[in-house]
């Protein structure tokens, strides 16, 4: 059955929780609840990046050839949202989501703040920080304990290059 009440959804973001911490080695990872948001969600920081938009994946390629070294890839924080298989969301579940949240998680640290001055301006990180999009991974959770994620993107977003 899906989760409709607040009990549900806390125990659902607790499993979540759990895996993220368990088996995906997250740290930082911590439940966040909002008024204006339906349920509670999750944010924390992923053992590796988990996401590299496409223009920053061509970007950093040029980059790299230029430097003669590889750019490092620190992990970002992210958002998680944890649902049941069963639950039906409209179009506008979600954008009520991404309207209640900022594109960087709560305490998450600024690329600027962690980078030297001559990489400020590198086109590379046009795509990094406060400047990236909001998405968050929807953990979606079966009746067998199984969780599946999935990144979603607030509007439209260039397919990645394989």
């Amino acid at each position: 059955m899906a989760p409709t009440s607040a009990p549900e959804n806390e125990a659902l973001a607790r499993i979540v929780l759990n895996n993220l911490e368990n088996q995906h080695d997250w740290t930082g990872a911590k439940v966040h609840t909002q008024a204006n948001l339906s349920r509670p969600m999750i944010y924390g920081l992923p053992p590796k990046r988990l996401y590299v938009h496409p223009d920053e994946q061509i970007a950093l390629i040029k980059a790299e050839k230029n430097r003669s070294e590889r750019i490092p890839q620190p992990p970002e924080a992210e958002w998680v949202l944890p649902l049941h298989l069963a639950e039906k969301w409209s179009p506008a579940q979600f954008a009520a989501v991404f309207d209640a949240i900022d594109a960087i998680p709560p305490g998450s640290v600024d690329e600027e703040e962690s980078t030297g001055p001559e990489d400020a301006d590198a086109q590379w990180k046009l795509w990094r920080g406060a400047k990236r999009g909001k998405r968050i991974l929807l953990a979606t959770v079966q009746d067998d304990s199984t969780i599946t994620y999935y990144f979603m993107f607030d509007g439209l977003v260039k397919p990645r290059q394989n």
